[in-house]
């Protein structure tokens, strides 16, 4: 058995409200027809998530709001505050605790790049794989049965796009 795990950075949000906390920031317009587009291309090639595991943070409950019209009605949305500004070990702990063949994660830099880098058993070849800008999303697949199982660099990275390669 093959399990997916689709990789998202949330979508690019906005600085506007210097008085809003970080946790509160809303997507931008940019942001929003990202959102949509990733959303789109994730569809059209057949990555539907079973579970979609967002850090809670507004930015990223809206990155998936503007994704979820593209999905079956199966892809159900769970808030996990863990993910907010976590670190590739705290994404790998809640990774581990899901249970649906493929699984979404939406999250913040600076940990969703190191993590992208550290499951991987090879780097993507992409030239943004690297610094994992707003939007970006990896496919990425393990050879394995149960998420507890998996560990660092043994996620083959399939895909890998950010909203730039869709939208000039």
């Amino acid at each position: 058995m093959t399990l997916t795990l689709i990789l998202t950075r949330h979508a690019k949000s906005s600085w506007g409200d210097p008085d809003l906390d970080d946790f509160d920031r809303t997507l931008n317009n940019r942001g929003r027809r990202s959102a949509d587009a990733i959303g789109g291309w994730l569809a059209k090639n057949g990555y539907l998530p079973d579970i979609v595991v967002v850090s809670g943070a507004r930015r990223t409950v809206e990155t998936w709001s503007r994704m979820a019209h593209h999905f079956p009605d199966t892809a159900t949305m769970s808030s996990n505050p863990g993910l907010y500004l976590a670190s590739a070990q705290a994404i790998l702990g809640i990774l581990r605790t899901q249970t649906s063949p493929t699984c979404m994660i939406i999250c913040h830099n600076p940990g969703i790049a190191d993590f992208a880098h550290r499951i991987s058993a090879t780097a993507h070849p992409h030239p943004r794989f690297s610094d994992y800008p707003t939007g970006a999303t990896a496919i990425i697949r393990f050879d394995a049965t149960d998420w507890n199982t998996i560990d660092w660099a043994t996620g083959t990275p399939e895909e890998f796009i950010v909203p730039r390669d869709l939208i000039p």
